[in-house]
């Protein structure tokens, strides 16, 4: 008995990890024969499991969705990945999905072995999410799972949408893809009044009902929706925008810059390119100066000019310390 009721869950996790297995396959995964196979999965089945069987040749067996939510089968490894996935999502920008992810991880840890809740209760008691400020808005997952139907069924989407200066309006888009970044969510569509390519941050949006209808999804703005939905939202959005020659090499860069503050290019091994905007060319300066990277200004011309008042004004008040530091001087009048 003991040695059938593991061979179960030996079963249970093979089709749990593979959408398809034919009768041959999992015979030689379980050692036994394809008849131990058909009686191993009538019992999955009188156990409440929906295995599905297809007849021929080419037919197999598929762990189909059921009422409930079976118990999961994992390795080490797997559980340890779920619990940092997890932890980690508690700062992900989505609105409650940090308590339903302290919830989750209770009952994982509940059934862990101690190998495993020792490995885990460390990386809970010496892990301090840097959560979210309350400044950022979480977008609903509500509204995150419609997004993501009508991207899948490809129809399209009637909503309301809040600017970055507050203002309201009524779009209809054919929605594509969700792109995710470290605190944002965007979707990226096709703005069927506009007749062009947007991307919408999803908590902005306000599905209205009802969907449709379907539409033939167009091709792509880019193939990196990634780095596309980065350029949008760090350089095209801005007024002012500009392309910085950094002068260490792409990895480097990378480590410290954002998908939010530019998109980066490799232009050879100790330089590479970033791309980014600011609300005006003054801000830009103090933007690229606290990246804390050597640079040259490749465009626009105007950027230098810019760079060049900054200077003088910070050397003037490097001249201003200096003198007032100096014994029996009188502080300068402003």
């Amino acid at each position: 008995m003991l040695e059938t009721s593991a061979r179960l869950l030996r079963l249970l996790s093979l089709l749990q990890a593979h959408r398809d297995w034919s009768g041959a396959d999992l015979a030689d995964r379980l050692g036994v024969t394809p008849r131990t196979v058909r009686r191993d999965v009538d019992r999955l089945r009188e156990l409440g499991y929906p295995v599905n069987a297809s007849p021929g040749t080419g037919g197999g067996y598929q762990l189909g969705a059921g009422a409930q939510l079976p118990p999961l089968l994992l390795d080490d490894d797997e559980a340890v990945a779920v619990a940092v996935g997890l932890r980690t999502a508690a700062g992900q920008g989505v609105e409650g999905i940090g308590e339903s992810s302290v919830r989750a991880l209770s009952k994982l840890e509940q059934v862990l072995p101690g190998r495993l809740r020792r490995r885990v209760g460390a990386l809970n008691s010496f892990t301090v999410p840097m959560l979210r400020t309350p400044r950022q808005q979480a977008v609903d997952p509500a509204v995150l799972t419609e997004l993501a139907g009508v991207c899948r069924d490809s129809e399209r989407l009637r909503f309301d949408y809040r600017d970055h200066g507050g203002s309201s309006s009524r779009r209809t888009v054919e929605p594509h893809r969700l792109v995710c970044t470290e605190r944002r969510w965007y979707l990226v569509a096709w703005d069927v009044d506009r007749d062009d390519w947007r991307t919408f941050r999803a908590d902005r949006i306000e599905p209205r009902a009802p969907h449709g209808p379907r539409f033939t999804p167009r091709t792509p703005p880019a193939d990196d929706l990634a780095a596309y939905v980065s350029k949008g939202v760090s350089t095209r959005a801005y007024a002012a925008q500009a392309v910085i020659r950094l002068l260490v090499p792409l990895e480097t860069a990378a480590g410290r810059i954002t998908p939010s503050d530019g998109t980066l290019e490799a232009e050879t091994e100790r330089s590479c390119l970033l791309r980014t905007g600011a609300l005006s060319l003054d801000v830009m300066v103090i933007h690229v100066l606290l990246m804390g990277f050597e640079f040259e200004v490749v465009e626009p011309a105007d950027l230098t000019g810019r760079i060049s008042s900054a200077r003088d004004l910070l050397s003037r008040a490097l001249e201003r310390g200096v003198r007032s530091a100096e014994p029996g001087s009188a502080r300068p009048a402003p």
